[in-house]
């Protein structure tokens, strides 16, 4: 194969590849990173990349070890990058911070751990936004990651710099995480697949507030809804270092499975409440006769409640637990000089929170929790769009003004993720297709708690019947 045949393929045509001998891992290697050189100069997705003969010394190994019989897993000799905002042993763990410009952890993440057992070769990080925070992958230590469809727009985040990598070509697959839409947006931005899992199904075990961090998932991203759930497999599963974690489960997708009758409801912009950048909503709705195709039943429903509130709870958690993590940074001037003025506003707002109005929040998150349990008595799926906006200039940081609104605070534009988030639910975001400028963006297929090999069935149907990740960015 040619390196761009071989840089082609998805990570499971690439495992049998390996496999079955027709790639040894040195080639596969050697087209990743001959692509990597090639393209990541413009575009910024891939840091921190490690040394060439290192990282060809370690193929060398893999194919020893086929040759003699024995594979690691069935991501052997795979090529991946860890998002910059998990810790991977060895490598330098930047958060995209200047205060932590130098760091390289000693240890793995569980989810790396796994990762590397499954047999995959860790060859650098992928970019985010500094600490995460906003779904712009900008931060002052690697710079801007850039749209492989439109170098001049943003590749959304705080997964950036992964979706970018996969949607480039420049990685089989790539994990991500998920707070505030992280793998979602820019799952939408890049024309791939993300899949944020239910709270619990991967561990984490290097955060701070195991017990109180309830927002944020870590998950997959990759090109086809196989390979996605094939790396969920690999991350899921209980380890008693997360209180939270679930019992591992079969994830293994069900093929051909029959959605006739499948009930979906069409969430849309929550009645008006949201607002979008036009043409945004009329291509996410224009790919809902698909799932009519698959037999199910379509229906526009009002999600009956007040999604002000929800929005409300969600700004009052998130900046509560900023505030909690990052008092001791904030405090100290010489490094609160060093951090962005959103997350400065984070902690500030957060400071002033008392515990009341902190138990508030949990209790109108609680509520939306169950208004979803009884819109799931009469509905299979739930879906939303995964943006509220097309890809926008990578020079600006967040946009100010979607639909004619003006948006009040660095987050604001991407409110249509929150829900699930709040609720902890599992969610496949899909391409929806491209505008007539050529952007991408997707949909939120949404289920219900735990139900997180029915929603990658859903996808996987859907996939079957669209070829939008078919549609590769002109490099």
């Amino acid at each position: 194969m040619q390196d761009e045949e071989i840089t082609g393929l998805s990570a499971t045509e690439l495992s049998e590849a390996i496999h079955d001998g027709r790639l040894s891992c040195v080639g596969v290697m050697k087209a990743c990173l001959a692509r990597i050189g090639k393209l990541n100069p413009a575009i910024n997705a891939i840091v921190s990349l490690r040394d060439t003969e290192a990282l060809l010394a370690e193929a060398g190994e893999c194919d020893v070890e086929l040759a003699s019989g024995r594979s690691r897993g069935w991501m052997h000799g795979m090529p991946i990058a860890i998002k910059d905002l998990c810790e991977a042993k060895g490598i330098p763990c930047t958060y995209g911070s200047p205060l932590f410009a130098d760091f390289v952890p000693d240890k793995d993440e569980v989810m790396v751990e796994r990762i590397r057992k499954a047999g995959a070769l860790v060859i650098g990080k992928t970019n985010t936004p500094e600490q995460g925070f906003g779904s712009q992958s900008y931060n002052p230590v690697h710079g801007t990651t850039r749209n492989p469809y439109d170098l001049s727009r943003t590749a959304g985040g705080s997964s950036g710099g992964a979706a970018a990598a996969l949607a480039a070509h420049l990685l089989p697959i790539a994990d991500g995480g998920d707070m505030m839409g992280s793998l979602r947006n820019p799952a939408a931005f890049n024309n791939v697949v993300g899949f944020r899992p239910s709270y619990g199904r991967i561990p984490v075990s290097l955060k701070l507030e195991l017990f109180m961090g309830q927002l944020s998932v870590l998950g997959p991203m990759g090109r086809t809804v196989r390979d996605v759930a094939a790396l969920l497999a690999t991350q899921a599963g209980y380890d008693p270092r997360d209180p939270h974690s679930l019992p591992a489960e079969d994830l293994t997708l069900r093929e051909g499975r029959d959605f006739s009758g499948a009930r979906i409801a069409w969430l849309g912009d929550f009645d008006g409440y949201l607002p979008f950048e036009p043409g945004v909503l009329e291509l996410c709705r224009a790919a809902l006769p698909v799932f009519e195709q698959l037999g199910c039943t379509v229906d526009d429903v009002a999600a009956q409640f007040d999604m002000a509130d929800v929005w409300r709870s969600w700004t009052t958690l998130r900046s509560w637990l900023t505030a909690s993590n990052m008092r001791d940074t904030y405090d100290d001037p010489a490094k609160r000089a060093l951090i962005k003025p959103e997350i400065i506003w984070e902690i500030e707002r957060g400071l002033d929170m008392t515990a009341r109005e902190v138990h508030c929040a949990s209790r109108r998150r609680s509520a939306w929790y169950q208004c979803l349990l009884t819109l799931f008595e009469r509905y299979d799926y739930l879906i939303l769009p995964s943006a509220q906006v097309f890809p926008f200039d990578a020079a600006t940081h967040w946009p100010k003004e979607v639909g004619g609104r003006a948006m009040d605070t660095y987050h604001r534009w991407m409110e249509v993720v929150i829900g699930p988030s709040m609720a902890g639910l599992p969610v496949a975001a899909m391409p929806a297709g491209f505008n007539d400028g050529g952007l991408p963006n997707g949909i939120q297929i949404i289920g219900r708690p735990r139900a997180d090999r029915a929603v990658l069935e859903l996808a996987l149907a859907y996939e079957a019947k669209t070829d939008w990740l078919g549609r590769r960015p002109r490099l």
